[in-house]
């Protein structure tokens, strides 16, 4: 009865069911990639464009991915992603939005 209990030595938390998932892989990888850009640039003022356009970008694609994801790894990686591209989507659309002085 004990051993019932005990987790499988090969499978983790974050584990994939074995199968190839080569769109929620993309989705993940450019959710991660626009989260960092949107996180990164939306410490400077004077780039609220790159930060907003990129954070609004990672948002959707991650989103998406949420919607479409098979495994906990997806899950939890696309939600970092998120986070990131949310954050930087916000502080960008505070320091000047995605528009910002190219249209009056």
């Amino acid at each position: 009865m004990a051993q019932a209990m005990r987790p499988d030595p090969g499978h983790s938390l974050f584990a994939t069911d074995g199968k190839p998932h080569p769109l929620q892989d993309t989705l993940l990888a450019v959710t991660l990639a626009l989260g960092v850009l949107s996180f990164v640039t939306a410490q400077f003022h004077n780039l609220h464009l790159l930060s907003s356009w990129s954070g609004l970008i990672g948002i959707l694609t991650g989103a998406y991915g949420q919607f479409i994801s098979v495994t906990t790894r997806e899950r939890f990686f696309l939600i970092i992603g998120l986070g990131a591209s949310a954050v930087g989507f916000f502080l960008g659309m505070a320091h000047g939005g995605l528009f910002g002085g190219v249209i009056s």
